[in-house]
């Protein structure tokens, strides 16, 4: 019984990652873009989410200023939320909902992105960091499911949406993973060119 439960979640990982290809192909790539001319151009991302959205922004985050699968320079990412005394700072001076809008404000600037992950797209702090970048002329990636939420509909036409095709948070948070890895990997291809396996 536990393992057959164990297998059947393999399986609809598999099968939601399947079906989801097509659907995100398209805005990954755009997300690439999106990301490549604002590096390309000195720029930086700052990435953020709320629980384990926030552990993915800092995986992203240091992926890129670290590598992802071969060595390059480093690209200028920070994750919103990493440090811990700016937080517990930032908690004690503001309600829960702005912990992302003052260290975006002190570190973003025009031409920046800002990485939003949200399973849900309803997550008050993610979507005050998205209020504070549109308000510095940052461009939007943002990753989410259930229809993108209120996160989705606030995006701007210049903004990317990720949007997983499904409601489970825990499948939506693995496609995240999975879309943020192929956006690493795009980088370095376009950076690097294609990899020598020889």
């Amino acid at each position: 019984m536990l393992e057959q439960r164990i297998q059947q979640q393999f399986f609809d990982s598999a099968d939601l990652k399947y079906q989801a290809a097509e659907a995100l192909t398209r805005p990954i790539a755009d997300a690439v873009q999106a990301v490549l001319g604002c590096i390309t151009a000195g720029g930086k991302l700052l990435a953020c989410g709320s629980g384990a959205a926030a552990a993915d922004a800092q995986h992203f985050a240091a992926q890129l200023v670290g590598c992802f699968e071969r060595d390059r320079p480093a690209l200028a990412a920070i994750a919103l939320g990493a440090d811990g005394a700016l937080m517990s700072a930032m908690a004690e001076e503001a309600d829960a909902s702005q912990l992302y809008v003052k260290p975006l404000r002190a570190l973003g600037n025009p031409g920046d992105i800002l990485v939003a992950l949200s399973a849900t797209g309803q997550s008050p702090a993610v979507l005050a960091a998205v209020d504070a970048a549109h308000d510095q002329d940052m461009t939007v990636i943002a990753l989410t499911g259930r229809g993108g939420g209120a996160l989705g509909a606030r995006l701007a036409e210049t903004d990317v949406h990720i949007c997983v095709p499904h409601d489970r948070a825990v499948r939506i948070q693995e496609v995240h993973q999975l879309a943020l890895h192929c956006i690493c990997d795009a980088v370095d291809l376009q950076l690097l060119g294609e990899q020598d396996n020889a």
